[in-house]
């Protein structure tokens, strides 16, 4: 979700640096990541891991929504940015890869699941930038898998976070599974984007 460039903000070799409250937002869904990750890190003696649970999955329930809520401010502000379209991404994949990789160590998810989400996540980035010097970015618009892969995603790392049962239910499998569904959805859209692309990468051969 794009955020925004105030018409006023702290300069810097006769620039603005951007800051109003939907940067702000989403500076704060950065800030985040580390207090997702680090909790995990603290001795059981200060939080039990049930509580440490509770605590990664509420600071990273709370990034998420940050991510709804500076693209909605944004939009409805007009206030939508070349730095907002690049802050907000760049947020999105660290919140996503930092939970991965403490899961992983945690071993509540398979580090080949990881892999394939950061992994996609790294070569379509690189696809859009291409796309985009082009001026073909259209051509990469986000699809329906895409849309579908983000939900189950954003679904199952707080559930895998949390891990835990919840009025009976089996929070962890269920994110388990949510997971690997969001995995073959990362590689099914991949395959997508590249079949888009392929052409206009045969024509500049």
């Amino acid at each position: 979700m794009e955020t925004a460039i105030p018409m006023q903000g702290t300069r810097r070799k006769g620039r603005a640096i951007p800051f109003n409250i939907p940067i702000l937002l989403t500076w704060m869904r950065v800030a985040l990541i580390p207090l997702v990750v680090g909790v995990f890190y603290l001795p059981t003696s200060w939080l039990s891991l049930h509580t440490q649970n509770i605590w990664a999955t509420t600071f990273f329930v709370v990034a998420a929504i940050t991510d709804w809520f500076d693209g909605y401010l944004a939009r409805r502000w007009k206030q939508t940015s070349a730095f907002g379209a690049f802050l907000d991404p760049v947020a999105d994949k660290l919140m996503v890869a930092g939970a991965l990789v403490v899961l992983i160590q945690l071993d509540r998810i398979y580090a080949v699941l990881g892999f394939v989400i950061i992994g996609r996540e790294i070569a379509i980035s690189a696809l859009r930038e291409w796309m985009a010097g082009i001026g073909k970015s259209r051509s990469v618009a986000v699809s329906s898998a895409g849309k579908v892969k983000t939900i189950s995603q954003m679904l199952a790392i707080p559930m895998l976070l949390y891990y835990d049962n919840f009025i009976g239910l089996p929070i962890g499998m269920i994110g388990s599974w949510l997971l690997v569904l969001a995995a073959v959805l990362t590689v099914w859209s991949m395959l997508y984007y590249l079949r888009r692309a392929w052409p206009l990468m045969k024509e500049r051969q």
